[in-house]
């Protein structure tokens, strides 16, 4: 069993608190708010009561983005094991001296990619490699929602890590890295990048050459509603994942091969983020020494040289 503590008790963390009920492997301990948000564990306002409470073994770090690089330092200190919101941080350096701290204090670091935990993404990936769609040619993925402008508020402010890139561009960017893992080999053919009147990128694309052969197109925004979908397309067939990002319980994904086509259906025992957690937990435990369907810190790392990458003038 491992003992938890959430560091934020905002909507994630409340997601989170709901979610841990679902699990057979985990259990919530404490939680540290500067918010009034009820619960039915112990709450406390103050970080550090909960990063060094001897009976907690991890913690999850869901407050503003521009706080995590400071509280992941302060919890590598005390040797817990972390699971963190997206990003890990607001910057590739900063992920980069991170890295070097979780490696040098030999904690176990995940940043919360919770969609890499759900059955739907095994089964996408077990389709690729039985060689159903043939080699893959073109990916495109996409993540948006339309969002009022509002000075102050998280995703608007730049100060706060706001901005489309740094909230979603984790995810298509994430997508792209169950099939293409050589970072060497991405190559930034064109990219549009439109500002927020706050100074935030609200709406970003990129067309995106792997490996001189696979042509990849993504999208990401907070000011506009967009498909949110991933399509996968092959020298002899498609994959179309119309529901990627929070999965439900029973989600299915379409199949193009040749002139057949059908829906593969996934039923799951947990919701996207209890089995996030679940999964987390048995890495934490040691029972799981494969740690595919997670995101660890070298995943993270690829993933923010990516974002910079793609936010680079």
């Amino acid at each position: 069993m491992i003992n938890w503590g959430i560091l934020g008790f905002g909507r994630m963390g409340s997601i989170f608190a709901e979610a841990i009920k679902e699990t057979s492997n985990s259990k919530l301990i404490s939680i540290g708010s500067k918010s009034q948000n009820k619960s039915d564990v112990n709450i406390t306002n103050d970080y550090e009561e909960v990063i060094k409470n001897k009976n907690i073994d991890a913690i999850y770090i869901a407050t503003l983005n521009n706080s995590h690089s400071k509280l992941i330092s302060e919890i590598c200190k005390e040797k817990k094991n972390i699971l963190c919101e997206k990003p890990i941080t607001t910057n590739f350096q900063d992920t980069l001296k991170l890295s070097e701290e979780i490696k040098f204090t030999n904690i176990k670091f995940i940043e919360a990619i919770a969609y890499y935990s759900h059955p739907q993404t095994t089964e996408i990936i077990n389709i690729f490699k039985q060689n159903d769609i043939g080699e893959i040619i073109k990916i495109e993925s996409n993540f948006g929602f339309k969002s009022r402008v509002k000075p102050n508020s998280r995703i608007y402010n730049k100060e706060l890590g706001g901005g489309a890139l740094l909230d979603l561009g984790c995810y298509p960017i994430s997508f792209l890295m169950l099939f293409c893992k050589d970072i060497d080999l991405f190559k930034f053919v064109n990219k549009k990048i439109l500002l927020a009147e706050t100074g935030v990128d609200k709406y970003a694309e990129a067309k995106i050459l792997y490996d001189n052969n696979i042509n990849i197109e993504i999208k990401v925004s907070i000011s506009s509603n967009l498909d949110n979908r991933c399509i996968i397309q092959g020298t002899r067939g498609k994959i179309i994942i119309s529901d990627p990002w929070i999965p439900k319980n029973k989600s299915s994904i379409e199949i193009y091969t040749g002139k057949n086509y059908y829906r593969k259906f996934i039923n799951s025992e947990y919701s996207t983020y209890a089995n996030q957690i679940q999964n987390v937990s048995d890495f934490f435990l040691g029972r799981s020494k494969n740690n595919l369907n997670l995101f660890d810190i070298n995943k993270s790392l690829i993933c923010m040289n990516l974002i910079n990458k793609w936010k680079e003038k």
